[in-house]
């Protein structure tokens, strides 16, 4: 920056404060921010990888919420798909408009596949050099289930993604009610759990139960979603969510728990949308406040920051936990991290957050031109 000849530094918060359009939502921004925080956070937490005492690189797959079920509320804070979901829908209803839909769809597909792509060429060749070195059988199935289950957001993305003309077409006709008939498939695929639900009717129900939030962001992108629908979201979502656990025997914890006879995202149940819904009416509450934090270049600039490398944190986060957990079988056992997670392991777990962070900050900064070279190509 130059003022009367003179150059004048110009910080970082200030460059991207001066590099964002002004007809960009920073509150969904936000809203993504705090998701992604939230999702890579939860898996941190409740991701337990432990070591065999007797063949310490055998290692298995653990959650504390198995051994406490009292954390289960803490799990309502980190369990933010449907805050994903929601921005998703916003950021399409908004980008679709008088584009070519078919390029306009493969600029979208291009920018959520490529970390896809370049996290998969380097983790498929390292399970193949694992299994050639000997490794135990149970850490390759671990290494790939960490590496590969958060992929399955993806493909529900993608899916809604394709579909955001339908949806679009639904909203402008429809209004915030568009939800109900995703809101009442969930229903009928809960009603019919216990009688045996066929895996293809559990598969295919998952898109359309995180329809409900997509569809949600779509009516906020074309000013069908007022301020006033927290009155609704939010108390419905909290009394909905309250009810279903305390009456109708759902499970207490927004994620699954391994050895339980049911999850809440397995597919996504009742109790799934009726947290979400009470997310987003606290959002919309806030929405104001929140605008007017963001206009602050300090404020805005890490949460755009988290958006420019949305993809290439959920892709990379939980590598970020092998590498660090692998480091420690160089040590032995350290509280929090390789031993079985009971008793206080929770506690000893959150030193080790920022440490899982710093590696992540390392592998973004090796992975992110992937994601904003397609973000280039699309004019993003």
């Amino acid at each position: 920056m130059t003022t009367a000849g003179v150059e004048v530094p110009v910080g970082w918060a200030a460059r991207i404060e001066a590099a964002t359009p002004a007809y960009r939502d920073r509150t969904v921004d936000a809203l993504r921010a705090v998701a992604i925080l939230g999702v890579v956070s939860g898996h941190w937490l409740v991701s337990a990888l432990v070591s065999d005492p007797y063949r310490p690189a055998a290692l298995h797959g653990a959650s504390p919420l198995a051994y406490a079920p009292g954390l289960a509320p803490v799990t309502w804070l980190f369990q933010t798909l449907s805050l994903f979901f929601f921005a998703g829908g916003y950021a399409a209803a908004r980008s679709v408009e008088g584009r070519d839909r078919r390029s306009w769809l493969g600029s979208r597909v291009s920018r959520a596949a490529r970390p896809v792509l370049v996290l998969l060429a380097v983790w498929l060749p390292a399970l193949w050099l694992l299994s050639a070195t000997g490794a135990p059988r149970s850490t390759r199935h671990v290494v790939w289930s960490l590496v590969s289950h958060p992929l399955w957001f993806l493909l529900v993305y993608l899916v809604l993604t394709a579909l955001t003309p339908v949806l679009r077409a639904a909203v402008l006709r429809g209004g915030a009610w568009s939800v109900l008939p995703p809101v009442a498939v969930v229903a009928l695929t809960d009603a019919a759990h216990g009688h045996g639900l066929p895996g293809w009717l559990a598969t295919a129900t998952v898109p359309v139960a995180w329809a409900a939030p997509y569809l949600l962001g779509v009516a906020l992108a074309e000013g069908r979603l007022p301020r006033r629908a927290a009155a609704v979201l939010l108390p419905l979502g909290m009394a909905g969510g309250a009810a279903l656990v305390s009456l109708a025997g759902y499970p207490a914890s927004a994620v699954g728990v391994p050895g339980a006879a049911r999850s809440n995202l397995d597919p996504p149940s009742l109790f799934t949308l009726a947290l979400g819904a009470a997310q987003l009416g606290a959002f919309l509450l806030l929405r104001p406040w929140l605008a007017r934090l963001l206009r602050r270049p300090a404020a805005w600039a890490p949460v755009a920051a988290l958006n420019l490398a949305a993809m290439t944190l959920y892709c990379w986060h939980q590598s970020a936990l092998l590498l660090v957990t692998f480091a420690g079988l160089l040590v032995g056992g350290l509280p929090g991290l390789l031993d079985a997670p009971t008793g206080d392991w929770p506690a000893h777990r959150l030193p080790w957050l920022p440490v899982f962070a710093l590696v992540l900050a390392g592998l973004c900064s090796l992975f992110h031109r992937f994601e904003a070279r397609a973000a280039g190509r699309r004019g993003g």
